[in-house]
């Protein structure tokens, strides 16, 4: 008997980390199909359809080498549903070796950061994860769901309590149309910033913590599927229709695909609250399930894998003509940065350093610690790997989310001479000023685009500030032809705060009463 549960636990194992590795790394079908739709709905040689070129680009290379789409793998999130009578604490156990053993191989991030320390575990575990929630039901076979949601989109979150008054769209009332306007607001307020085209999941209902989990319960479903309730069905098929109207686009770039789902989950409430919780998510949207057989471990179905599998091989790629391509070495000087205007494209060759949050909070009372004059600071928590050599390896690379370092950004840029700050989603006035006074661009990645730019960096030169962890360490990195879309200028000039303004616009367009 104990060498059959050996066999058992370890069968468990070798499944979960298999779900892991492939949520991590492989698209479902599902969601291959949408935003195949959305580059073919796409206006040919346009900053959003190059945007979209790049991450299909990315979503093959990341099935190639087997390795992390985003390189912000999130937080781990498992729903898991049991037979009765089966051991649930085994399962818990074999999910957490899973996790370790996926991050020991570079299929995640190390994302486990103590909140009052601010020191990362390294392992992915630690107080409360990876998040494990379970339920009973009366099949035969066990059902274990796992969603990786990252930094970026989980920040666009949110939740309103009805009524309320909101921009653009005005007052939100307690009944579906203030519903309406919640969910239609959610996505405006998301901006590039959540690595548009997204999809969102809304909780209708609840409490503030229960409204989220219903939120986030719904991106589970297939992407193709139609709501069992009629108000609901019609009222997510608007919401999609609606929002790619608002000239959002891929990345907040402007264009035709702002959002790629919405799926609406409902739920009773009490008297005195009304909350409508939405959970976005990027295009990058990966989640997966699998149904595991009770008595040996193994798996016996996985889900979303219904219909044709997109694979993005051998399509025709679509160069933008909206600006200009720009070839950069770091140092940099003022004046070629002055010459610099929004859209222009930048392929960037020779050194550029990471630096994320406890690097810009670590720069604004330290010295650097390399000349950073005239130099390039990429916002990104990178996958990394030793090879067996023991040198480092990057698996994983595309940028973070950068309005988090609005309040150091401007500061540091002059403090160290910086003239160029990559990331996705764009930065604030606060930053847009600086760089007009010292001379600085700031330069749109495509968020999630990991493995497109982990294979523009041809070498890893040194790290500093490893005591911050991986994802937070200061990694000098070698790149060739690295490519970002100059989306903030030293002319004063903001892609996004247009974006957002025009968009704000369309939004407006749709506050009467529609149900």
């Amino acid at each position: 008997m104990a060498v059959e549960t050996k066999t058992y636990l370890e069968t468990l194992e070798k499944s979960l980390y298999d779900l892991v590795t492939e949520t991590s790394t492989n698209l479902p079908k599902d969601v291959r199909r949408a935003i195949k739709a959305a580059k073919e709905a796409e206006n040919a040689g346009t900053r959003a359809a190059m945007s979209l070129d790049t991450i299909t680009n990315n979503i093959v290379m990341a099935e190639d080498n087997v390795s992390p789409i985003c390189q912000d793998t999130g937080l781990p999130t498992f729903k898991v549903y049991t037979p009765v009578g089966v051991n649930q604490l085994e399962i818990k156990a074999a999910i957490k070796k899973a996790i370790v053993a996926t991050t020991a191989d570079a299929k995640l991030r190390p994302n486990a950061v103590d909140s009052l320390t601010g020191k990362n575990s390294g392992d992915n575990l630690g107080d409360g994860l990876p998040v494990i929630k379970f339920e009973q039901w009366e099949n035969d076979y066990i059902t274990i769901k796992l969603i990786l949601k990252g930094g970026g989109c989980e920040n666009k979150n949110i939740q309103y309590s009805l009524p309320c008054e909101l921009e653009g769209l005005g007052r939100a009332g307690r009944d579906l149309d203030g519903i309406r306007k919640c969910i239609l607001h959610s996505v405006w307020q998301a901006q590039g910033q959540g690595c548009s085209a997204g999809f969102i999941g809304v909780g209708i209902g609840g409490d503030r913590s229960s409204g989220y989990d219903l939120a986030k319960e719904q991106l589970f479903r297939a992407v193709d599927d139609v709501n069992s309730n009629e108000d609901l069905a019609k009222l997510e098929d608007y919401i999609v229709k609606t929002s790619n109207t608002f000239g959002v686009g891929t990345m907040g770039f402007g264009g035709e695909a702002t959002l790629l789902g919405c799926k609406i989950g409902v739920m009773h409430r009490i008297p005195a609250s009304f909350y409508v919780s939405v959970a976005y998510n990027c295009w990058a949207y990966r989640r997966m399930a699998i149904d595991i057989n009770p008595e040996t471990g193994e798996i016996i179905n996985w889900h979303y894998q219904d219909g044709e599998k997109i694979t993005f091989r051998d399509e025709e790629q679509t160069a933008s003509s909206d600006g200009k391509v720009v070839e950069l070495t770091a140092p940099i000087t003022e004046e070629q940065i002055r010459e610099l205007k929004v859209g222009d494209v930048v392929k960037i060759t020779g050194r550029m350093y990471t630096g994320r949050d406890a690097i810009h909070h670590h720069l604004m009372s330290h010295d650097a610690p390399v000349d950073l004059n005239g130099q390039i600071i990429y916002h990104c928590g990178p996958v990394m790997a030793k090879d067996e050599a023991g040198n480092w390896t990057v698996k994983a690379a595309g940028p973070t989310t950068s309005i988090r370092e609005e309040p150091y950004q401007g500061d540091i840029m002059k403090k160290f001479g910086i003239r160029a700050v990559i990331g996705k989603g764009g930065m604030g006035p606060k930053t847009l000023a600086a760089l007009k006074e010292h001379g600085g661009v700031y330069l749109n990645a495509i968020g999630g685009a990991a493995q497109y730019y982990a294979d523009c960096i041809k070498g890893v030169d040194g790290v500093d500030l490893m005591e911050f962890g991986i994802p937070e360490a200061m990694w000098h990195l070698n790149v060739q032809d690295f490519t970002a879309v100059v989306t903030m200028d030293s002319h004063g000039n903001s892609l996004h705060a247009d974006v957002e303004k025009s968009s704000l616009d369309k939004l407006a367009l749709h506050a009467e009463r529609v149900f």
